[in-house]
């Protein structure tokens, strides 16, 4: 906080208390600013344990416009280096971490949001995604224009990848002097294959586990300009749906895995479009509380930091339930002094069940 000067001659909003209160909106699904106060106003003797001293309409509007959306970017990344020590591994056999990269577009009305212009009549910001399939949580994310194409963050931003890692991508990101740059750094990558590309056959592999896998082929780029970009080997295979009897082809520079499990490492990627999918139904990322550029990215950060603290509660407790669920719980039970564990071991329609505290004795 002190980075972005946060808190410089702030009396008694700081940086925390914005946060607190946005992370509020979001557990609540509050609308509007008059709507979380109203809410926290009337909670105004459960505050002792927040840290919340005082809260105001238009003090809050003003730490949404001013204050630094980077310092909640940095809380955002500290709270996912605790949640990577409780996710589980993904389902696949294969130890290398796995990854999909891509991106989504938020519509916001270009009338209130000029900055964020798109096309002529709309506006548009896009949010780029590295989705770790151990745990299903992003593990990197950068909020730019619509307009930006994604190959072009993918080149621009320093994605944290490692050596052994492999990452799913879409046609979207197929440049190859960047997937040439993966190679370089030992990662793996398993793309669909780009209409037009041009390439010879240079050897073919046996399929001892077809399931669908119609061919292994081994390739190089004959084109002048991709052969410079990336002058080393690839791998082709050839997959058929046996649900859709659809065929696809599928580019990868690993030639470890057998090509069915190539196949179903891409269709695993389908698991960041569900992730899209819930955050934009259950988290308030397509209705904002501020028009500013700096207010719209805050309040996505920390609706982004809500869901990182989603995940570590159903790990960490070993909730047994969804996080559709756990959202609804929280909503409901935010300010009952009750035992976080005792509203975990109970489902939505069995909340009647949960014992308040005993009363104590007051003295007249």
């Amino acid at each position: 906080m002190g980075r972005y000067n946060g808190d410089y001659y702030v009396k008694y909003f700081t940086s925390w208390q914005p946060f607190i209160t946005l992370l509020y909106a979001q557990i609540r699904g509050k609308d509007s600013l008059r709507d979380i106060t109203a809410g926290l106003l009337a909670q105004q003797n459960n505050w002792y344990h927040i840290g919340l001293k005082k809260i105001c309409r238009s003090t809050l509007s003003e730490a949404n416009n001013r204050r630094d959306y980077r310092i909640y970017e940095g809380i955002f990344y500290e709270m996912l280096s605790h949640c990577k020590g409780v996710t589980p591994k993904h389902k696949f056999k294969f130890k290398n971490p796995l990854y999909t990269l891509d991106s989504t577009v938020i519509d916001l009305c270009l009338s209130l949001f000029s900055w964020a212009k798109f096309r002529k009549r709309k506006g548009a910001l896009k949010i780029h995604y590295l989705y770790d399939h151990s745990g299903a949580i992003p593990t990197f994310l950068v909020l730019t224009d619509a307009k930006v194409h994604d190959i072009k963050v993918a080149k621009g931003e320093k994605i944290p990848l490692f050596s052994d890692s492999i990452i799913s991508i879409d046609r979207a990101y197929i440049d190859f002097s960047w997937l040439y740059s993966l190679e370089r750094k030992g990662i793996f990558f398993v793309s669909f294959m780009k209409k037009g590309i041009k390439y010879k056959i240079i050897g073919q592999h046996k399929i001892y586990d077809k399931r669908g896998v119609m061919r292994d082929l081994t390739i190089k780029l004959t084109s002048d300009q991709k052969g410079k970009e990336y002058p080393n080997e690839l791998r082709l295979v050839e997959f058929k749906d046996p649900e859709s009897g659809k065929t696809f082809l599928f580019l990868t520079n690993n030639f470890k895995l057998s090509p069915y499990t190539i196949a179903q490492i891409y269709k695993a990627r389908w698991q960041i479009e569900l992730f899209f999918k819930w955050i934009k139904q259950n988290l308030k990322i397509k209705s904002f509380l501020g028009c500013t550029k700096n207010a719209v990215l805050t309040q996505i950060w920390i609706a982004m930091c809500y869901y990182l603290l989603l995940t570590y509660i159903k790990y960490q407790t070993k909730y047994k339930y969804s996080l559709l669920e756990l959202t609804r719980l929280l909503k409901e039970t935010i300010f009952l002094r009750v035992s976080l564990i005792d509203i975990l071991s109970l489902k939505t329609k069995n909340l009647h069940k949960i014992r308040s505290p005993s009363s104590q004795l007051t003295l007249f």
